[in-house]
């Protein structure tokens, strides 16, 4: 049920192939529940992009997407660099060896310090993080690669959340940044440029390509206040995926020419400006599949109810609980069971003592027993690590990545 992607398909006997063995038998290596990404759908991905965007565009994975180790070496062999958005997440790419960046509100004189010590760029959300990012840069005896991330006055239309055009934690208000760039530059700081974000989880090309124009008219009219040309211009993420029935997948290809054609109308001064694109969810999030058992199958007043050895503690936006105001199921199918047809309609639930852990609300699905397994598609991406595994004491689910 729903936009299944279209990596994964059945075996001769019927079951779910995740990297040419059948569902269960991935469960066997590991405990239900468990995640499997699948690095040939990541190297695919980024091939897609790559073909579809010019050389100067490079291409950075944002790790709050997944940080699993394994999925992150893969990563680190395809990409240009690595955005951060906290410290703990640059202890997790450690021994990496890519260019980094820091973003995020709030980061502590510790966080600034662990990044000046490792040499990474400092996304400044604020004058306040700028001042003290100089400060200690001077108690360190170093010279402070900054960056300052800016909240445009524009929206990325149509965004799942948007990041712009109103009051927001994130980043300096477009009309106070000449006033900052000034400032950076006068302390001696190693100032890189911009980074523009304006929303994410868009499947509309139209909406990303007049965002990627207005942040480079943005840009342009900066440089003429400022005096001063960007080496950097981190021009954010914002591709979506299809989770739901009838959304449709971006035509990356469409953005990747209108970029394209806009990067060749800038003026000759930026020739040397490092322009980046900085995805996770539309990198990853295909590439990953949450496996859980079916424990029991009850009826209440009318209604079937398959009780799973997993729940929201695992996938909590599959739950509806991360961002949706109207909770929608993501795609989700009976493994042991994939190419039968749906006979019944039932209820996924977990096994946790809210009625909030709800993996798919009256989906229909295949005549499905105990013992089947049920997978829930879309989990490379703000899976395990955004949901809030310690819940109610069950276990922790199992990660492992397909690379064959």
């Amino acid at each position: 049920m729903g936009p299944i992607p279209p990596y994964f398909d059945a075996t001769p006997t019927g079951h779910l192939r995740i990297g040419g063995k059948e569902a269960g038998d991935w469960l066997e290596e590991g405990d239900a529940p468990l995640f499997v990404y699948s690095a040939d759908v990541v190297r695919q991905k980024v091939a897609r992009l790559r073909s579809e965007f010019p050389d100067r565009v490079k291409l950075h994975y944002a790790v709050k997407a997944n940080p699993y180790r394994p999925l992150l070496e893969i990563m680190s062999e395809e990409v240009d660099g690595l955005d951060l958005a906290s410290r703990g997440e640059l202890d997790q790419v450690k021994g990496l060896g890519l260019p980094l960046s820091m973003a995020g509100p709030g980061k502590s004189d510790a966080d600034l310090a662990a990044a000046l010590k490792a040499g990474v760029t400092i996304h400044l959300e604020s004058e306040g993080e700028a001042e003290r990012a100089l400060s200690l840069g001077r108690e360190l005896s170093l010279r402070p690669q900054l960056a300052i991330r800016i909240n445009p006055p524009f929206a990325l239309k149509g965004a799942g959340m948007k990041m712009g055009g109103l009051a927001s934690p994130f980043g300096v208000d477009a009309d106070r940044v000449p006033a900052l760039v000034r400032l950076l530059v006068e302390a001696d700081a190693d100032w890189r440029g911009y980074h523009i974000y304006a929303g994410s989880q868009s499947l509309s090309a139209d909406a990303l390509i007049e965002s990627h124009r207005a942040t480079l008219d943005l840009v342009r009219s900066l440089t003429e206040k400022t005096g001063k040309i960007p080496a950097e211009v981190n021009l954010g993420g914002g591709f979506g995926i299809p989770y739901f029935p009838r959304e449709k997948e971006l035509d990356s290809a469409a953005v990747g020419k209108a970029l394209a054609d806009a990067l060749s109308d800038l003026p000759a001064e930026y020739a040397d400006t490092r322009f980046i694109l900085e995805l996770g969810r539309w990198l990853v999030g295909e590439a990953g599949i949450y496996l859980t058992r079916v424990l029991d199958r009850k009826e209440s007043h009318g209604k079937t109810f398959l009780v799973t050895d997993g729940g929201l503690h695992h996938v909590l936006a599959a739950s509806g609980n991360f961002g949706q105001f109207l909770r929608r199921n993501y795609p989700i199918a009976n493994t042991s069971r994939f190419s039968e047809e749906a006979q019944m309609e039932a209820s996924v639930v977990g096994r946790l003592c809210t009625p909030l852990d709800l993996l798919g609300d009256e989906v229909m699905l295949p005549d499905t027993k105990v013992g089947d397994i049920i997978a829930i598609f879309c989990q490379g991406a703000y899976g395990l690590s955004a949901s809030p595994t310690a819940f109610l004491g069950q276990p922790s689910a199992k990660e492992i990545l397909n690379d064959q």
